[in-house]
């Protein structure tokens, strides 16, 4: 937790698009306009060669200079290079990603003349860095500390690669929290006039990039997570993506010219399409104009609302299966709902309300709250709480608010055979402290005259064979053999508030402990 002395503490919704920041200030939480005066600052990072551009200048120039402007660089933290989204992102992207140290995606610009390497990670530090230069300069003081916002599905090398993007930035996280939580608590303090008793709200997020899905319970301050369920790779991306490819297919079709080998008129493509995806949220047609888009050609298109719910029916109706999935986990039937809240850009869709409406069998969803500005807003709120800011009386009541949270992913060992015993379930509430007495049939042992090594191996996922899952961390425990052949040893998870694993390891025969905390550069031995 951060010192009340350090100064005030932000929060920021670093998303995959476009990333917003707010501030607790005089009582209320203020949104910061960027330098542009706009009140999200599109996720974008420009290189040129004299300068480097963050925000809105970044994406004023993309189509002039595409293969040096990085954007979606979300999709990329906590990723291997050889991970199938990865794969596919890569053929969409004009920009070059290349496999760094460990399968580690490497993002390859010219820089000031000279070809720079960048992780996922690094990129988002500049947008940190960005976000926190809007807040300073509204506040008029230093900023160390920041509360930052990920998706709720994200996995522990997601969680970390966020983390160290905030130590890139210079800034000191002090939690991350999962987005629809903080959306939960922007809706909590909206509702919290009128609302008495326990309230059952689910949190439908859907963004550029990610697709959340949470059920709460919210009661007198307390928000408890009782459900998280989502995609970490579906969002309005996905929807650009469709509507660029029919018309691509659409040129080549009339024209006889494909326009798939230029990424300068693919970017001002994408940049047309996702216009009108816009507008055919309020209207029921919008026009796509582009001036000599390839070889001196004009491209014009009209789209309507109908052709774009058809291309993207398929996607539209995968989101409804995590909302099955969220209520299903957490015990609950729709009926006992009071409010579906919408959350990001992309919950506009007239279609996606409409099929979120269907499944709640006609219940008006609630809009009270900015989609774009929800989850910066809450993030703001738990900064200011765990800071301590002043309050002043007529908005106290956020000194009573408290967050309990869950692990959206099962952790667990490997036991002999390959098996995952899973010692924390998903949508286990957090902070939370598991042990597990191994015994002789569990063991994974290498033994020699002198002493055994037991070989602990750390996974998250849901299958029940932990090939099938992801590895998070591996250590030995070496203890002298034990006169009957066999130690024991008790194995302990602790999870903290940010998901952040810590295993140990203690043989009860002799005392010997060993510890280590689980980062996507597998582990760092303590």
């Amino acid at each position: 937790m951060a010192d009340k002395d350090d100064g005030p503490a932000i929060g920021i919704d670093l998303g995959t698009t476009y990333s917003c920041v707010g501030v607790w200030h005089h009582g209320r939480v203020v949104i910061v306009t960027n330098d542009q005066g706009n009140l999200t600052t599109p996720s974008c990072v420009a290189f040129t060669d004299s300068e480097r551009l963050v925000g809105d200048p970044a994406k004023n120039q993309v189509a002039r200079n595409t293969s040096n402007t990085v954007f979606d660089a979300k999709r990329l933290i906590g990723r291997r290079f050889g991970d199938e989204s990865v794969q596919a992102d890569i053929k969409l992207w004009p920009f070059r990603v290349i496999s760094g140290p460990g399968d580690k995606p490497m993002i390859v610009v010219q820089y000031k003349g000279k070809e720079r390497k960048f992780s996922a990670e690094e990129i988002s530090s500049m947008l940190l860095i960005k976000m926190r230069e809007i807040a300073e300069a509204y506040l008029g003081t230093t900023i160390k500390n920041a509360v930052v916002t990920i998706p709720a599905c994200s996995t522990d090398s997601q969680r970390q690669g966020t983390r160290d993007a905030g130590a890139l930035a210079g800034l000191n996280i002090i939690r991350i929290i999962p987005e629809p939580t903080a959306a939960a608590m922007a809706y909590g303090l909206d509702k919290k006039a009128t609302s008495s008793g326990e309230e059952n709200v689910l949190i439908f997020d859907l963004g550029g990039g990610t697709f959340d899905v949470s059920v709460l319970t919210i009661e007198e301050g307390i928000f408890e997570v009782k459900a998280v369920a989502g995609d970490t790779h579906l969002g309005g991306e996905d929807f650009d993506n469709k509507m660029v490819n029919h018309y691509v297919q659409q040129f080549k079709r009339k024209k006889k010219k494909d326009i798939s080998d230029d990424p300068r008129a693919l970017r001002r493509l994408r940049t047309a399409c996702e216009r009108a995806k816009r507008t055919l949220s309020s209207t029921a047609q919008a026009t796509i104009e582009i001036d000599c888009l390839y070889e001196g050609i004009d491209f014009y298109s009209t789209i309507t609302r109908a052709l774009f719910e058809q291309l993207n029916m398929a996607l539209f109706r995968k989101c409804m299966e995590p909302v099955e999935k969220c209520l299903r986990d957490a015990r609950m039937d729709k009926s006992s709902i009071h409010d579906v809240v919408l959350v990001g850009g992309s919950s506009r869709i007239p279609r996606v309300q409409q099929l979120l409406q269907d499944f709640f069998n006609g219940k008006e969803l609630y809009k009270s709250i900015n989609p774009d500005e929800a989850v910066a807003y809450g993030a703001a709120v738990q900064a200011a709480i765990l800071t301590g800011q002043n309050y002043d009386n007529e908005n106290s009541k956020i000194i009573d608010l408290l967050l309990l949270d869950v692990t959206p992913i099962s952790l667990g060992l490997e036991t002999l055979g390959g098996v995952m015993s899973v010692l924390v379930p998903r949508n286990t509430t957090i902070p939370i402290k598991k042990e597990m007495v191994l015994n002789e049939k569990q063991m994974i042992l290498s033994t020699d005259s002198n002493q055994t090594t037991i070989h602990i191996q750390v996974y998250e996922g849901e299958r029940t064979r932990t090939r099938d899952n992801n590895l998070l961390g591996r250590f030995e425990f070496c203890v002298p053999s034990a006169p009957s052949g066999v130690p024991q040893l008790t194995v302990t998870f602790d999870l903290d508030v940010n998901g952040i694993l810590v295993v140990s390891a203690e043989d009860k025969t002799t005392g010997k402990k060993k510890k280590i905390t689980v980062n996507k550069r597998f582990y760092i031995t303590k």
